[in-house]
């Protein structure tokens, strides 16, 4: 009752005070939906997913989330650290020379390189932080060796998760923490879009650099000669190295399973940056694979600003 008296002197007050400007309808402007962000490995090629944060941060599109994998795991650990600029600046510095120095081969280990050389570039920038003190969410992607399991890392020590996601089988050290034995996330999900789904992200944005490497990955009937005496020189111009072989078999891996899991789970939008051209361990040619990932990006800003506005609606 009170509340009614007190409505009712308010209207009168209204009335004798003469007609009152008229309210407006319309309602003020939605802020544009985050993107949430699944950035694929690819070794050297991944350099690209700094052009593509580039492209996103220069159109005013804002990053709500990412999950990463690998190379794709460390570019958006540090872009969520604000440590890209130190990243790229790295990353364009690197020369053949500068490579072999940051290898530290070990014998008799686990992986041909230990990894610790590289950690103590990170520690220079990364020392102490945590994922849970991102400003974003952060996800990275590892596979535990001995079970099999995807790993989702969203806590803890920054470097550390960084390190498991991109520990390539063979070639890096895996990492040992809380008796799990942790390596290279690509293993199990090379572009992690299920991650920002359960995460409840409305929009996803995946970057695949497989895209275009193996065409549709045909299946081909082959019919083999007999071995002749030529064979082995034959085989001696076309050897690649021990660690050659490994690597480009990883990558088939890696193609195969992001085709399958991208076809069951797929995302709002792709991007494909083309650096087929790129080796997976030319990672001195930064500056072309940040440049391919900064114009596939550019390409496609309408198409994310476009999504954007659907989800708004």
């Amino acid at each position: 009752m009170l509340n009614w008296n007190l409505k009712g002197q308010v209207a009168k007050n209204a009335v004798a005070s003469g007609p009152t400007e008229p309210t407006s309808t319309e309602r003020p402007p939605q802020p544009k939906p985050k993107i949430a962000l699944a950035l694929g490995g690819g070794a050297a090629r991944g350099w690209a997913h700094i052009g593509v944060l580039r492209a996103l941060d220069e159109a005013g599109i804002e990053v709500g989330m990412i999950a990463g994998t690998s190379i794709g795991a460390l570019v958006g650990g540090c872009y969520l650290a604000g440590k890209l600029d130190e990243l790229e600046t790295f990353a364009r510095s690197l020369t053949m020379r500068r490579i072999a120095a940051l290898l530290d081969l070990t014998i008799g280990g686990s992986g041909l390189l230990g990894g610790m050389r590289l950690t103590k570039r990170m520690q220079e920038h990364l020392q102490g932080l945590s994922i849970e003190s991102l400003p974003k969410p952060f996800v990275a992607v590892a596979a535990e060796l001995h079970t099999g399991h995807e790993v989702w890392i969203d806590g803890g020590s920054l470097i550390t998760a960084l390190r498991a996601s991109y520990a390539l089988p063979g070639i890096f050290e895996p990492v040992r923490s809380e008796n799990r034995t942790l390596v290279d996330g690509a293993l199990v999900n090379p572009v992690p879009v299920s991650v920002c789904r359960a995460y409840e992200q409305p929009l996803v944005v995946a970057v695949n650099l497989h895209y275009d490497l193996y065409g549709r990955s045909a299946v081909v009937k082959h019919k083999v000669g007999p071995i002749g005496p030529d064979t082995g020189a034959r085989q001696t111009q076309n050897r690649i190295g021990v660690t050659g072989v490994m690597v480009q078999s990883f990558n088939i891996i890696q193609d195969r399973i992001s085709r399958a899991r991208l076809a069951g789970d797929p995302p709002d939008l792709a991007l494909h940056p083309r650096v087929n051209e790129i080796g997976l361990s030319e990672f001195h040619r930064a500056g072309e694979s940040i440049d391919r990932g900064y114009e596939e990006t550019r390409a496609n800003i309408s198409a994310i600003q476009r999504m954007q506005q659907g989800c708004a609606r």
